[in-house]
Order: C-alpha cells, then sequence, then structure tokens
C-alpha cells in the first residue's frame, strides 16, 4: 500500500473515533482503490453473501447467467452484473433472504476452440491425443484458467453467494442434465434421425440455427447452361457454389413462370459429370433470382434438401466432414470446398458453359466461435421435439406469470415460440455431456445412465456409447433447478425455486431463457422466474459493437485500476441503463462524471463529520427550520422515487434521481444554507443540534439509497457516520416517512434558491467579479415578501449580496431584472459598467442565438429525430427551450441598459 493511501486509511479510522475529526479544511479525493478491496474483503469475512435455508424470512434468488470458463469480463458482464447485485442488495436491506447464485458454463465450442489452439500450438491436436487424453487435458486447462472470471467478478463487487459456486461439468449438475434427457427420451420427445444441419468442418460439430454469426460478403453468382438431355438448349442456372453442381439431382421453376413452362418434365444434363435429371416445378423456387431456374442438391442446402423429400429426388453428397471433396468427385477429391468451387468454375468456363459471371452480395453463416464458413449437411444427430415443450412456456408468458422488461421483449418471445423447431441437442464434440445412450451391434440403442447386461431387442451384450454430447444450451437449461440439487427434493429446491428474476441479455432470449421455461414448466411444474429483466447492449460512444478484434472493445477492469472504481463504473452504466433504449453507449466521460460525483460524496460526508461534535441522533432533531423542514420532504420523495424506479427496472431513473438529490439538493444547497447558520454567532445548541441532525439523518438515508449502486463507497462513509448495525450492507431499507412530506417548506425554499440563482445569473450574464458584492433589489407582490426577508441571510450569503434590500418603487436607469419563481431580482448596472455589460452581453446573445439555431436545425431534421437515441432527442428538446428562454433574457437586460 502507498504511503498516501495508508495515510488516507488511517485519517478514516481516525475520524471513528469518538471526539476525533480529520482536517477538513481542504477536499481530499477518494481513492477507491484503497477501499474497494479492503471493504468486499470484509463483507466475505462476514459472510454478508451466504443465504442458507430461512423459512422464516422471504427469499429472493437470483441465477447468474453463466460466463464461459473460456471468458473474461466484458462491458456487457460489467452491467449484468451490476442490476443482478443491485437487485440482490436491494432486497437483502428490505428483509428478503437474498441469495445470488454464481457459476460458469463449460461452453463446449468455446472450449474446444481455445483448447485445440493450443494443442496446435504444441504441434497435436484433440484427434492425435484422442477423447480420455483430450478430456484430461480439458480439465487440466480448466483448472488452471476457468476460474479466472471469478476474480473479476469480485473486483467488481459482486455480492455473490460463494458457497454455491457451480460448475455445468460438476458431478451433481453433469447427473441433472443427464436425467433431464432421460425423462425427455422415455416420453418419446427425443429422437435419433438423419437431417440436414449447420456443420463446422473446423470444430467437427453440429451448430444450432441460433448460433450462426450471418455476415454480408461479396461474391459471385455463376450462370451456367444445363445442355438438354435431348440436345436441345437446356436451361440457364445461376449458382454461388459451383462445387455443389456434382451433386446436383434436378433443376426446378416455379411452375407459374412462363419461361420455363415447356421444360417441365424434361431432362437436362448436369455438366462435368454428365449426368441426366428431371426438371421439376415447385413453388419455393424464386422467378426472380438469378435466371429463375434452381439446381436442386439435396445433400448441400436445406431448400433443396425438403424440396428433393417431396419430390422424391435421390440424395447426393460430395463433401465429407472437413468440407473437402470426397472420393466420388474425380479429380477435385480431397479438394477444400473453395479451392474446388474455383477449379469447377475454370472448367465449366473452358467447356464453354459459363454464360456470365457476376458480382453477387450474399450473407453467409459463420460458426459464432470459430468463424468458420458453416456448412450444410446430412448426418445423424438427435433431436428433441419442441411442440409439446412449447404449448405450456407460450402459455405461461401469455398469462403474465413469465413477465419480460421492457415489455416489448415479449413479442418477440412469442413469435419465436410460436414458430418453433424441432432442436438439434447433439454436438460432435467431446468436452461435455455425454449423451447417455448405448447402441448394440444390431442397431439398437438403449437410452440409460449405464450400458445394460443384455439389449433388450435382440439379447446382444456388447455394447458402444454415443459418442456425441449434448448441446451446450440443453445442460444450461436446467440452471435454475439444477444447481439447487435436483432431481433430488433438497431444502434448498424446495425454498429457493421458483427463483425470482433474471437478468440477461437479448441475443439469448431464444437459446437460453426460452429453454429454461420449457425445463422448468416440464421438470418442476412451475415456471423458473417470474421477471426476466433484458438489459440493453452496451456499445462503445460511437455506438459501434464493442470488440477486442475491431479495436473497440473497453476492458472493464482496466478502467477500474486506473483509479476509477469498480463503485464509478457500476453507477456509470446504472446511470444509462434505460428501457426505452435497446443499446447503452458508454464512454470514459462517463466515468469522469461519476469521479467527481464520489468525491463530492466524500467531502461532504468529511463536512458532516466535522460539524457532529457532541452530537447523539437518539437527542432526536428538535426544532427544525425551514431549509431543515425542505432537505427532509426532498428526501421522502427521493425514497419513494428510488424504490419505485428499482420496483419498475428504470434502474436510469433511480441512478438520476439519486444523482440530482445528492449533488444538488443536498450538497450544492442544503449543506450551503447550513453553513450559514453553522457560522452564525451566537449559534443556539438547540438550532445546532437540528442541522446535526438533518445533516447526519439526510446524508445517512441517501447512503443507505445509493449503497445497491455503489457498494463500497457507502459503507465506507457510512461507517464513518454515527450508525445503527454491522454494515449498511444489512442495514434496512429506507421507508419514505409521510410525516416528512412538506409541501410548505419546499415551495418555500424553491423560491429562496430561485432568487439565489437568479442574482448568480446576473453577475455572470453582467460579467460581473464572482466575488464582487452586489446590492440586488428582490420585489414580490404575494404573500412570500415576509418570506424572503425572514431568510435575507441565506440569500445574501449564497448571492454574494450584502446589499440586497426588498421592495422599492419603480427601477433606477439601468436596471436590469428578472423573474425567478414569480420573483423579481433586479440590479442597478452603473453608468461607468453598461458599456461593458452591453457588449458582453451582445456577444452573449450571438452565441445563444447561434446555438438556438443549430438545435432547431436538428430538432427540424427528420432523419434526426428517427435515428437519434430518444434520451438525445429529449436533451435537445430541452436546450431548445433552455436557448430560447436565453435569449428572452438577454434581449431583456439589453434593453433595460439602452
Amino acid at each position: 500500500m502507498s504511503a498516501k493511501r495508508a495515510r488516507r486509511g488511517d485519517e478514516l479510522r481516525r475520524s471513528r473515533v469518538q471526539g476525533a475529526q480529520p482536517d477538513e479544511g481542504r477536499a481530499v479525493p477518494y481513492d477507491p482503490l484503497e477501499v474497494e478491496p479492503r471493504r468486499y474483503q470484509e463483507w466475505l469475512e462476514r459472510r454478508y453473501f451466504h443465504a442458507p435455508v430461512d423459512p422464516s424470512r422471504t427469499p429472493f434468488c437470483i441465477m447468474m447467467p453463466l460466463p464461459n470458463i473460456t471468458g473474461t469480463l466484458h462491458m456487457g458482464h460489467a452491467l449484468n452484473h451490476t442490476v443482478q447485485d443491485l437487485l440482490t442488495r436491494w432486497h437483502r436491506m428490505r428483509g428478503f433472504n437474498a441469495m445470488w447464485l454464481p457459476g460458469t458454463d463449460h461452453a463446449s465450442i468455446a472450449t474446444h476452440v481455445v483448447i485445440e489452439r493450443e494443442l496446435a500450438r504444441q504441434g497435436t491436436s484433440r484427434f492425435a491425443l484422442g477423447r480420455e487424453r483430450f478430456l484430461e487435458f480439458a480439465w487440466q486447462w480448466k483448472e488452471k484458467y476457468g476460474g479466472l472470471i471469478y476474480n473479476q467478478i469480485r473486483r467488481m463487487g459482486s455480492g455473490c453467494d460463494w458457497d454455491r459456486v457451480t460448475f455445468t461439468m460438476d458431478p451433481a449438475y453433469y447427473d441433472a442434465v443427464i436425467e433431464c434427457f432421460l425423462r425427455l427420451h422415455r416420453k418419446g420427445y427425443i429422437y435419433y434421425g438423419k437431417r440436414m444441419i449447420n456443420w463446422c468442418p473446423n470444430d467437427q460439430t453440429s451448430v444450432s440455427d441460433l448460433e450462426v454469426d450471418y455476415q454480408t460478403v461479396q461474391s459471385h453468382l455463376w450462370h451456367v447452361r444445363y445442355r438438354g438431355a435431348d440436345g436441345g438448349p437446356g436451361v440457364v442456372i445461376a449458382t454461388q457454389r459451383p462445387e455443389t453442381i456434382l451433386a446436383d439431382v434436378a433443376v426446378a421453376v416455379h411452375p407459374d413462370d412462363e419461361r420455363y413452362r415447356d421444360l417441365v418434365g424434361r431432362r437436362v444434363i448436369v455438366p462435368i459429370v454428365n449426368r441426366p435429371v428431371p426438371v421439376i416445378a415447385d413453388r419455393r423456387v424464386d422467378p426472380a433470382f438469378g435466371t429463375g431456374a434452381l439446381k436442386i442438391t439435396p445433400g448441400h442446402d436445406p431448400t433443396d434438401n425438403a424440396i428433393g423429400a417431396d419430390h422424391d429426388l435421390p440424395v447426393l453428397v460430395y463433401l465429407d466432414e472437413r468440407g473437402r471433396m470426397m472420393p466420388e468427385a474425380g479429380r477435385y477429391a480431397g479438394m477444400d470446398r473453395f479451392q474446388a468451387r474455383e477449379a469447377v468454375a475454370a472448367d465449366l468456363e473452358a467447356l464453354g458453359l459459363v454464360e456470365r459471371k457476376e458480382p453477387y452480395t450474399t450473407n453467409i453463416g459463420r460458426c459464432d466461435r470459430c468463424k468458420t464458413v458453416l456448412e450444410p449437411y446430412i448426418t445423424d444427430q438427435w433431436f428433441c421435439r419442441m411442440a409439446e415443450l412449447a404449448a405450456p412456456a407460450i402459455d405461461v408468458v401469455r398469462r403474465g406469470r413469465v413477465r419480460f422488461h421492457p415489455e416489448r421483449w415479449t413479442a418477440v418471445y412469442l413469435d419465436w415460440m410460436e414458430n418453433i423447431r424441432d432442436w438439434n441437442i447433439s454436438r460432435r464434440l467431446w468436452w461435455g455431456h455425454r449423451i447417455p445412450v448405448f447402441f448394440c451391434p444390431n442397431g439398437h440403442h438403449i437410452a440409460e445412465r449405464e450400458a445394460p447386461p443384455r439389449c433388450p431387442e435382440c439379447g446382444a451384450t456388447e455394447f458402444r456409447q454415443e459418442e456425441q454430447i449434448l448441446d451446450t444450451w440443453f445442460s444450461s437449461a436446467a440452471w435454475p433447478f439444477a444447481t439447487l440439487g435436483w432431481p433430488a427434493q433438497t431444502p434448498d429446491l424446495a425454498y429457493f425455486y421458483p427463483t425470482s428474476v433474471l437478468v440477461t441479455g437479448r441475443d439469448i432470449i431464444f437459446l437460453w431463457v426460452a429453454r429454461m421455461i420449457m425445463f422448468g414448466l416440464e421438470f418442476m411444474g412451475d415456471v423458473p422466474f417470474s421477471d426476466v429483466y433484458i438489459n440493453p447492449t452496451v456499445l462503445n460512444i460511437e455506438g459501434r459493437r464493442m470488440s477486442k478484434s475491431l479495436g473497440t472493445g473497453l476492458d472493464p477492469l482496466d478502467y477500474v485500476e486506473q483509479g476509477y472504481g469498480a463503485d464509478a463504473l457500476r453507477y456509470a452504466l446504472t446511470l444509462r441503463c434505460s428501457q426505452g433504449q435497446q443499446d447503452l453507449r458508454f464512454g470514459e466521460k462517463l466515468l469522469e462524471d461519476i469521479r467527481h460525483f464520489n468525491n463530492k460524496i466524500w467531502n461532504a460526508a468529511r463536512f458532516v463529520r466535522m460539524h457532529l461534535e457532541g452530537f447523539d441522533p437518539a437527542a432526536g432533531p428538535g426544532e427544525l427550520d425551514v431549509i431543515d423542514r425542505w432537505i427532509r420532504s426532498r428526501a421522502a420523495r427521493l425514497v419513494a422515487t428510488v424504490t419505485g424506479a428499482f420496483e419498475g427496472y428504470d434502474f436510469d431513473r433511480a441512478a438520476r434521481a439519486l444523482y440530482d438529490f445528492v449533488w444538488s439538493e443536498f450538497c450544492d444547497w442544503y449543506v450551503e444554507l447550513a453553513k450559514v447558520d453553522l457560522y452564525r454567532p451566537g449559534l443556539s445548541a438547540a438550532r445546532r443540534r437540528a442541522i446535526q441532525y438533518t445533516l447526519w439523518s439526510t446524508l445517512e438515508g441517501a447512503l443507505r439509497l445509493l449503497h445497491p449502486i455503489m457498494p463500497h463507497l457507502t459503507e465506507e462513509v457510512w461507517q464513518s457516520l454515527p450508525h445503527r448495525g454491522e454494515s449498511i450492507v444489512v442495514a434496512p431499507w429506507p421507508e419514505a416517512d409521510p410525516a416528512a412530506s412538506d409541501p410548505a417548506a419546499e415551495a418555500a425554499v424553491e423560491t429562496l434558491i430561485a432568487v439565489v440563482r437568479a442574482i448568480r445569473s446576473l453577475r455572470a450574464d453582467l460579467g460581473l467579479a464572482p466575488t464582487a458584492p452586489l446590492a440586488p433589489r428582490v420585489r414580490t407582490d404575494d404573500g412570500r415578501a415576509a418570506l424572503l426577508e425572514a431568510h435575507r441571510d441565506y440569500i445574501a450569503a449564497l448571492g454574494r449580496a450584502p446589499g440586497l434590500t426588498f421592495g422599492g418603487g419603480a427601477p433606477a436607469a439601468g436596471t436590469v431584472a428578472t423573474i425567478a419563481n414569480g420573483v423579481e431580482v433586479a440590479l442597478e448596472v452603473t453608468e461607468a459598467d453598461r458599456g461593458r455589460a452591453r457588449g458582453r452581453l451582445l456577444g452573449e446573445l450571438e452565441q445563444a442565438r447561434r446555438d438556438l439555431r443549430r438545435v432547431a436545425q436538428r430538432l427540424d431534421d427528420p432523419a434526426f429525430l428517427d435515428r437519434a437515441p430518444a434520451e438525445v432527442v429529449e436533451e435537445e428538446r430541452r436546450r431548445d427551450a433552455e436557448l430560447r428562454r436565453r435569449v428572452e433574457a438577454l434581449e431583456g437586460y439589453l434593453r433595460a441598459l439602452a
């Protein structure tokens, strides 16, 4: 620890000793790098995050969306974990037995990619090692690197129940996944079949439709003539994949396409292989694509496969599992598919069969993990029927038993579920949950945990287990209940299931959320959670996706360790976490703003502590003045606002309300108003006690409201103040006190503040020195004159206006005036200063008009209104109104000085 940090720690510890106060004469910046690790370790040692079963308390449970063991913390994790921690801490403070269960996913494909890359560096491969040795290597790798992300999660202040860490390959969890498979298989939902799937030639496995990364690329379209078998001209087809021509078994045209009506039923010759194939009619052909004639290759295209099945066409396959041409391809055998594409195209050119080659923009599907171009491939796979599982999962969302926040995601979920296809649940990988099916030599299969003594179909006694593993998303679909001991009926399962809320991103609504709902209903008979909060996607400040490969990635821990700290990052993300936006734009400027906010809290607390000597909270507030009643009333409103915002998942609204209250109302106004009294000669003991109580109670309550978002700073400051209880982590959530509501006090102080702001504004607009004493005149025709005069000291001190007067007759020449909350505030400008003041005002007016023109131009642009985020448009409208008021005020000043 540096000497500077040690001094700060010593100073803070001294401030907790009765009667000993730190030096408050200068602002001291808050040091999160010293505070945060220390406070988090204290929480761990005191086991605040552990939630044992306790029937006397209401449970609140969140299951962490599983990060991959290959992963490191990124900004999306930082936002997602902040929201989960916020909800967990908030419920704990409200008296719930709050449990946030952490864990990691074995991530089959992602782990294979990483490990196989390492094996390649060592000059070997998984196939050279074999299954058993590869799995040994994978477990060793997991033990070495798989837990790194946990340390990063802790550094963010995440209050997980670390006693419950679960890995999806843990023995108990593994058994639960196998049980899910066996139960679904017994019900007939799981079946084995030869289907066309997405195949990754690099990873040697199938890939879910939801895990395909589609990218727009520039390609070519070859127009190739298939001559007629009868010697006629035949037909010209258009294809992006000449290498698959060798596997063509037909040419299809739309039945209503007049160009080809006479060709249907005839035969044409497939080039190079010289295979005669029929011309068929099918309504799935798009007459507008290419020439309107579609070559049919059932072995290498999903649409062609469906058309071929309906027309009883044969299936020919010319590519193997590695994307290489098979021996049947003749001279192209052994070629990579892309090499074969060029070779076949060249041969077609040489044969004079290429009518033309044109540029073509298309979408290709890549493996989401290794980025290899995927191949439609027919292979034996395991599938799960989805219709029976989806129906109840649709019903619970329609009936509101599972609610999405924001609500718009409900329609997205239902649309996908109502058009759901059977799920390919097998993967030709080794790292994962091996499918518990055993084949006898006669082709029969038995689904059991262990091979049976003999085959129930034929009596065979020899078996081989299925080599494939289950899709990672199959195993993670059991996460809400398998983590709690299912299939055993454990106390944890009975107490914590169903869980409370799921916090996740929109990209896995189908991959994970929907499947958890289906599995929860199927295996537990109840929904896995009642609410699903879809957090925004974090983009950089330019609105680009965060990616290390694109150079737009932002490492959250880099910012934390650079001195901003975890709390600042958490607060900055929460401040932008809006239900109105799908994306959250993040930049370092946000962290700078919150660092200033943290320092504001830190130094406000120093001021409060300095004035708490002899203070006893138990003595009560005593007689409160209007400024005390005002801040207490505003604090009561804040409790209701923040609580309501958390309840509605409006986290940005809560963060903004807290920021505005602490920075403006408490620090900028109440503290400054209180100083006027505290530094007044002859201050009574009763008045001092009222100010002390108000300073302490307002700050202490605000800290508890802030705690779920910024836990470390609030703990550090709360511990330095008089408090009840061991830690703010387990302190009660504030409740709005109806007795504190005081609309009259709020109206009174709002008037005082408006007058002070008006004086400050006149000073700035006229170019008067910040320290120059002013003599403004304040006048009102309503009953507030007595209020203003009674609190003259506040206005004079905060406005630096010792010559402040009230009432008066007609204004003198050269007097500029403004209206503040219905009160006239006037200031006479001496004749010697008027020329300079007019020059300044003219410059200010010209600038304000320029700014107004720019803002108005943006607001008149339909493209801006359509494309800009709603919060940006709203900010521009607010700026427009503000500038119009500004122009009007400056024009009035200039008229007064004419």
